[in-house]
C-alpha cells in the first residue's frame, strides 16, 4: 500500500508538469513566434515479483511485475507554423518554411528566432523588439524613403530625391537545423543551438529547403487554445484520480492498523 501512495504521487507530479507546461502555452498564446511545447513521460521501473524462470528449468508464460509510477523526459517544442498575421510594416517579418532569423546577443552569442517584429534603433540598425541586432546587420540609410525586402531577403530602399533608382543595402540569411526540436528555449522568442540540435545550416531564403521572407507579416503563436483547454481537463481529471488512490490506500493501511486478534 506504501508503493501505491508513492506511485500514485509520482503520477500527481507528472500531471502537476503537464499543467504547468499547458499554462505556459496558453500564457503565449498571442505571442509572436511562440512554439507551443508538450510534456511526455515514461513509466518507471519494474519489479519483478515473480520471474519468468520455474524449477523444471522451463520459462512460464507470464511473469508478475508492478511498476513505480511515472517520470517526465521531455518537454518537446513543436515548430509547426503559426497563424499569419498581416501588419503591412514592411519590417515586420515572416519565414514561411522552415528557418531562422538570427540575432546577436549581449554576450556576442548567435540566438535564432521565428519572432521576425524587427525594428530601427538609433543608428538605424534592424534590431528585434529587445534590442538584439539581426544578423548579418543591415543599416537602413537615414535618407531612406522606403523599404522593401522581397522574398529571397534583399533589403532595397529609395533614398530621398530619388525615385527611380532602388538601392540594396543588405540581405537577410536563415539557418537551419538538423533537429530543430533539439534547440535550447533562452526566453525572449529566443533559441540557441545545443548538441542535440546539431550545428546551424546557413543560406539564402528560398534555397536548399529554407522558406521564404514575407514582409508585412509576422507568424503569431502556433498554440491552439481549444486543444491546451481539452488537454488541461484531461490532466487534471488524471491528477484527481492520482489523488483518490492515495486516498485509498490510506483507507486500507487505516484498516489494516485497527485490525485485533
Amino acid at each position: 500500500m506504501l508503493r501505491a501512495m508513492t506511485t500514485a504521487a509520482s503520477g500527481m507530479k507528472a500531471q502537476q508538469t503537464n499543467i504547468d507546461t499547458i499554462s505556459n502555452n496558453l500564457a503565449n498564446v498571442n505571442t509572436t513566434g511562440y512554439k507551443k511545447s508538450h510534456a511526455e513521460f515514461q513509466d518507471l521501473l519494474y519489479e519483478s515479483v515473480v520471474p519468468t524462470g520455474r524449477a523444471d528449468g522451463d520459462a512460464a508464460p507470464t511473469r508478475v511485475e508492478i511498476g513505480h509510477g511515472v517520470k517526465m523526459v521531455a518537454t518537446n517544442k513543436n515548430f509547426s507554423q503559426g497563424l499569419i498575421k498581416q501588419t503591412s510594416n514592411p519590417l515586420d517579418l515572416m519565414v514561411e518554411g522552415d528557418g531562422f532569423f538570427q540575432i546577436r546577443l549581449p554576450d556576442g552569442t548567435i540566438g535564432y528566432t521565428r519572432d521576425g517584429n524587427f525594428k530601427m534603433d538609433a543608428e538605424r540598425n534592424l534590431v528585434t523588439s529587445s534590442g538584439y541586432l539581426l544578423e548579418p546587420p543591415i543599416q537602413i540609410p537615414v535618407d531612406a524613403t522606403d523599404v522593401s525586402i522581397a522574398r529571397d531577403g534583399t533589403v532595397s530602399v529609395l533614398l530621398a530625391g530619388d525615385t527611380a533608382t532602388v538601392n540594396d543595402v543588405g540581405k537577410l540569411e536563415l539557418a537551419r537545423f538538423p533537429n530543430s526540436g533539439g534547440l535550447m528555449a533562452r526566453g525572449g522568442n529566443v533559441f540557441l543551438e545545443s548538441a542535440a540540435s546539431g550545428q546551424p545550416q546557413l543560406g539564402e531564403p528560398g534555397l536548399d529547403g529554407l522558406g521564404e521572407i514575407a514582409s508585412g507579416f509576422l507568424e503569431m503563436s502556433n498554440v491552439e487554445t481549444v486543444e491546451e483547454l481539452v488537454s488541461m481537463i484531461a490532466a487534471q481529471r488524471a491528477y484527481e484520480l492520482n489523488a483518490r488512490t492515495i486516498n485509498a490506500a490510506d483507507e486500507m493501511m487505516s484498516t489494516v492498523n485497527t485490525l485485533k486478534r
